[in-house]
């Protein structure tokens, strides 16, 4: 009886272990410790001025930045409004990958226009720069991405999308109806639109990605966790906080807020951006601008299953800087830039 119940136990066992066993949700899944990697390259625009400027990271350091080209803009728009706000800077992917980066933005100078005319009658385009060393940027261009009931085009960024072999970009429109061509009437809350691009030139017919009426929503981030997983950071905009969304089943699968239906990071601040630290894997950092205060601020996280977020030391991390992006940089890339703009 012994040796009977002995085999039926290590049968057991055999069973069990050949089971197949639930993917991790942890952020294990985008682990970043990577030894290339040497810095962080932050693109922003400053409150006061509507131009895109370069800041390098010292070393590793996620969260220690000086300006480069002695705090001089780096690009300085002329086609539209002749402003830019909200830089995303994106790495080719696909084909592209390491060869090519993206620099887009929003088309706006507030400082010759009003909060409520540039949400009326603001610009349906987004700027493009791009770049395949990160130091010839080329010259830019203007792509309409809306149709015409839109109020404007916002805070656009991109990721690439697997499923799709392209790039998703996204941005926050408000609509109004089709018969009020002056757009003098009351709109419809502020959304998150999508379009899919192979070169940001050409775009797919824009669709909404996320509606959350009756609340306004902006300043959409989303950060590849893994293969199919993904953090999204999108500001309540009729609420005034920042809130995160996990999906472990796709760009458009299923996404849930860790924390709870009521979870947020921060009230008071807008332009959310995350990215991978570079030699800590699973861990995260975040920028959350004060609009109302100093610009950004830095925290961390180590646990994206949970709604837990740590100030982060901010001894060197500059002030007023406003929504922008980071990437991460190769030895060759950041030489490269300190050489150009040091």
């Amino acid at each position: 009886m012994r040796i009977l119940n002995l085999l039926h136990a290590v049968l057991a066992a055999a069973i069990i272990s050949a089971l197949p066993t639930e993917p991790s949700s942890s952020t294990d899944l985008a682990t970043r410790a990577d030894t290339s990697l040497v810095g962080y390259l932050g693109v922003f625009f400053l409150g006061s001025a509507p131009n895109i400027y370069f800041y390098l990271s010292d070393g590793n350091n996620a969260f220690s930045f000086k300006a480069l080209k002695s705090g001089q803009p780096i690009l300085k728009p002329t086609l539209g409004t002749g402003g830019v706000r909200d830089p995303a800077i994106i790495n080719g992917a696909g084909d592209e990958a390491g060869k090519k980066w993206y620099i887009i933005g929003t088309d706006l100078d507030i400082g010759k226009t009003t909060w409520d005319a540039s949400q009326r009658k603001g610009s349906l385009g987004i700027f493009v720069w791009e770049s395949t060393d990160m130091i010839n940027l080329g010259s830019e261009r203007l792509v309409k991405v809306e149709g015409d009931t839109a109020g404007m085009v916002w805070a656009p960024d991109a990721i690439w999308d697997p499923s799709k072999s392209q790039y998703l970009v996204h941005w926050a429109s408000k609509f109004y109806s089709s018969s009020d061509t002056k757009h003098t009437g009351n709109p419809g809350a502020s959304v998150m639109r999508y379009a899919h691009t192979s070169d940001f030139k050409s775009f797919t017919a824009p669709e909404t990605y996320i509606n959350e009426s009756p609340s306004s929503i902006i300043d959409l981030d989303i950060l590849k966790l893994g293969d199919n997983s993904f953090a999204r950071f999108i500001k309540n905009e009729t609420a005034k906080y920042v809130y995160m969304e996990r999906s472990d089943t796709g760009l458009f699968g299923t996404w849930t807020r860790p924390g709870g239906a009521n979870a947020m990071i921060h009230s008071g601040v807008e332009g959310p951006y995350a990215y991978m630290d570079n030699t800590v894997a699973g861990k995260v950092n975040l920028l959350l601008d004060y609009y109302g205060g100093d610009g950004y601020r830095p925290f961390t996280s180590t646990n994206l299953n949970a709604n837990a977020w740590q100030d982060a030391d901010r001894t060197n991390f500059p002030t007023n800087l406003r929504h922008g992006s980071v990437i991460a940089l190769t030895k060759d890339k950041y030489d490269a830039l300190k050489a150009k703009w040091g």
